[in-house]
């Protein structure tokens, strides 16, 4: 089933998500149907917090990416229970052009350590702790994100936020387009 992207302004969006035991109601339909949100708006990562659960738990699919980059041919995994536990600080930071499901029309470079260990469980909660780098670095980052209530407008500096300040008051007063179903914020 594909459920509406919650908008800029819903307050889910801004709570720190709760941790999931095994016996959380539905777990696989939930996830089922957060894949097929994910490729029904065409984005490559989908936090809980975004379709109005405030749980751990995020899908990303870089399968979508693998003509420009061949290493995630395949890559469509979910996380649950997943925590940054450090960032390397002797890798480089990167700066990208981020976007989010729930920011429609809003692009911003944003600048990420390159390097971060994480934790996480996977679907049948066995227990991961590993060292991720490059392009997934980043977007577990801005997904792992969304469970600590933030969004990567967070990351920008004052200007930059000055510079788009009309941009997210239209979407607080839900004057935007975009191709998939979404919940805004109600007036």
């Amino acid at each position: 089933m594909i459920l509406p992207i919650y908008i800029y302004g819903q307050p889910v969006l801004r709570k720190v998500a709760a941790d999931i035991t095994p016996d959380y109601p539905g777990l696989k339909e939930f996830v089922a149907d957060m894949f097929e949100t994910l490729a029904s708006s065409e984005g490559i990562g989908l936090a809980a917090p975004q379709v109005g659960r405030s749980v751990r738990i995020v899908v990303i699919d870089l399968d979508v990416l693998s003509e420009d980059m061949p290493e995630y041919k395949g890559f469509r995994k979910a996380f649950i229970n997943p925590h940054i536990i450090e960032f390397d600080d002797k890798s480089e930071k990167a700066t990208m052009e981020e976007g989010c499901l729930s920011l429609p029309g809003i692009h911003e470079n944003v600048t990420r350590p390159t390097r971060i260990r994480v934790c996480y469980q996977d679907e049948d909660f066995n227990e991961h702790d590993e060292w991720v780098s490059g392009y997934l670095a980043r977007v577990m980052q801005h997904e792992f994100d969304h469970l600590d209530g933030k969004l990567y407008v967070d990351h920008l500096s004052a200007f930059r936020k000055q510079m788009i300040k009309s941009k997210l008051r239209a979407l607080l007063q839900g004057r935007y387009r975009c191709s998939y179903r979404t919940k805004p914020i109600k007036h």
